[in-house]
């Protein structure tokens, strides 16, 4: 957990991480409790569209840790189609930094990594009870689209270009 204080005043670090390292298997605890504790009816990530293997695996796809004081305080993960469509999925910022900018940085750099793979747009999925979450998608330029995917807990659906 991130020390609040430590929050303000420190350095974000935004970086890529293998998704079964420890710091990332923390991370994504930590996200999954959050929307479990969040959600009316929990939260089974097994029926939130999960990943296939490799999905955020280098060249299909990135998962990024955010680190506050080297302590680990959020993350996110991209996956790309052969389309030239990026997907973000499993973003989550501790309480600790968000309204801090971590979440549009974050958000930026998944996009970043897109670029990179050669996507045009990125897609992403949100749950209703998420409004930070929806407003900093519409804040940095994501448009509401039809559903694409059948996540369970998804109530809004968004696209991005990139071009």
């Amino acid at each position: 957990m991130v020390d609040s204080s430590a929050a303000r005043s420190s350095p974000i670090g935004i970086g890529p991480e293998p998704i079964d390292s420890v710091d990332a298997r923390w991370a994504l605890g930590s996200y999954t409790a959050e929307l479990d504790e969040r959600f009316q009816e929990g939260f089974d990530a097994n029926r939130a569209a999960p990943p296939e293997s490799g999905d955020f695996v280098p060249p299909r796809g990135v998962f990024l840790l955010v680190r506050a004081e080297g302590t680990v305080a959020g993350c996110g993960a991209l996956r790309t189609e052969q389309d030239g469509t990026a997907e973000i999925r499993r973003m989550w910022i501790s309480s600790t930094l968000r309204g801090r900018g971590a979440g549009r940085r974050l958000l930026w750099a998944l996009e970043d990594h897109a670029r990179r793979y050669g996507c045009h747009r990125v897609r992403l999925d949100t749950a209703a009870e998420l409004d930070e979450a929806r407003s900093l998608y519409a804040s940095a330029g994501y448009v509401e689209i039809p559903a694409y995917n059948d996540n369970a807990y998804a109530g809004h659906w968004f696209e991005k270009s990139l071009e």
